[in-house]
């Protein structure tokens, strides 16, 4: 049987090992110089590979659509992806927050993987090359024309991708494909994207200071309800707040309903604990413990040990006391509101950065035309979809490369 593949990233690759590993012709089409342009760049160059969580928490680290992906995530876990790379010669490690890289840190060796595969396989790759159009007939697919050529073809995988780093290929061709079909694709949006603040002073002003072990809480004020609550890493921007924990509340925050009349009418507020391991009461005590150390010392002072250097002057622009202030002066009711900043500090969100800055999609081909224990079209016989292209997404944590490998596995043995 022949099939082609379109589309070289992590999905891609594993639908057209699978494919050619159960005795097909395969094709591998990609309209870049090289495969696996966005995977070299996942996790800051490392290869964020998976998650070590069990496959149904997966589901729950997916909120875009996670129970469409049941079937798959039962035919391909975690382990899979972990076996296949060491057979291919590449051991794995775990990190904090039950994320597995590579043990060399290099995405580039788990690339390699693929591509040796790929090789031993007979895949025929062809670089360079865009496919324009999938062709039908009688609602069944029969090849596609890419670059101006007919490739006739039992099966296609479309694996194109979303909108998110155009650079590595991602511009949603795959989208006017489909839809020329008569598939929908559902709203697309960015995804795992950094956040823009209203208060551009600040976040200006605090640019490139990182923190490991802070809370974080989205709220709707107009509400008083929380969006989304994270621990962990984050990191303030020029033009507002990224890291982990924030890439993933944008996971959260774009399917809030009504979310951009709520950001435009200032309704959104991200909210820092820096302190999360302490209470207020303990907060409190802590810094009654600094200020007897340092009681003749000026307030500007006197916060070395609790913050980081480069937060300071803010936290005491923001508690309105004065910076000259001897520390044995400090009222217990600017003692209190200081403890109420560092517990909940505040920062009225924008936005969401443009879609090429986002690491996903949000949106794409509407689940309810894809056969989930296949990744066939309901629409047209014989074609299929994997990755990023299907309206699922998850949060950051290595999550959304195994959709990529498990809606490619059963993309490719189907």
């Amino acid at each position: 049987m022949k099939v082609i593949v379109i589309g070289g990233g992590p999905a891609g690759m594993m639908a057209a090992i699978v494919s050619a590993g159960n005795g097909n012709q395969v094709t591998l089409i990609e309209k870049m110089q090289s495969l696996g342009r966005k995977l070299l760049i996942t996790g800051k160059g490392r290869c964020n590979i998976t998650s070590s969580l069990p496959m149904d928490e997966f589901i729950k680290n997916t909120p875009g659509n996670g129970m469409f992906l049941y079937s798959c995530y039962k035919k391909f876990t975690n382990q899979d992806i972990i076996r296949f790379l060491r057979e291919e010669g590449l051991e794995v490690k775990e990190e904090r927050g039950n994320r597995i890289f590579p043990v060399t840190n290099k995405s580039l060796d788990v690339l390699k993987c693929f591509m040796r595969k790929i090789k031993e396989l007979n895949i025929k790759v062809v670089y360079n090359t865009k496919v324009k159009e999938i062709l039908v007939e009688d609602k069944k697919v029969v090849g596609v024309i890419a670059n101006g050529d007919i490739i006739k073809a039992d099966k296609v995988i479309l694996a194109t991708g979303g909108k998110s780093y155009p650079l590595t290929g991602s511009t949603g061709d795959g989208y006017e494909m489909v839809k020329r079909l008569g598939h929908t694709i559902t709203k697309i949006q960015p995804s795992l994207v950094p956040l823009e603040s209203y208060q551009k002073k600040i976040c200006k002003d605090l640019q490139g200071l990182s923190l490991k072990n802070v809370k974080i809480t989205l709220k709707n004020i107009e509400t008083d309800k929380n969006i989304y609550e994270d621990f962990g890493e984050m990191i303030f921007t020029h033009f507002g707040v990224s890291g982990p924990t924030i890439l993933s509340s944008s996971a959260h925050l774009v399917r809030y309903k009504k979310i951009e009349e709520k950001l435009k009418n200032k309704k959104i507020v991200l909210s820092i604990d820096f302190k999360p391991a302490l209470s207020e009461e303990k907060l409190n005590n802590r810094i009654l413990r600094d200020f007897s150390k340092q009681k003749n010392k000026q307030f500007k002072n006197s916060l070395n040990e609790l913050l980081p250097q480069k937060l300071i002057s803010t936290i005491i622009e923001k508690s309105q006391i004065d910076p000259n202030k001897k520390v044995n002066e400090i009222t217990r009711k600017e003692r209190k509101e200081l403890v109420s900043i560092l517990k909940h500090f505040r920062i009225q969100i924008k936005g969401f950065r443009p879609i090429e800055e986002a690491i996903i999609t949000s949106g794409g081909i509407n689940i309810k035309e894809v056969n989930p224990k296949t990744m066939e079209s309901k629409i047209i016989k014989g074609l299929y979809f994997a990755g990023e292209i299907i309206d699922v997404d998850s949060y950051t944590g290595g999550f959304n490369l195994q959709i990529a490998y498990s809606t490619g596995y059963v993309a490719g043995v189907s």
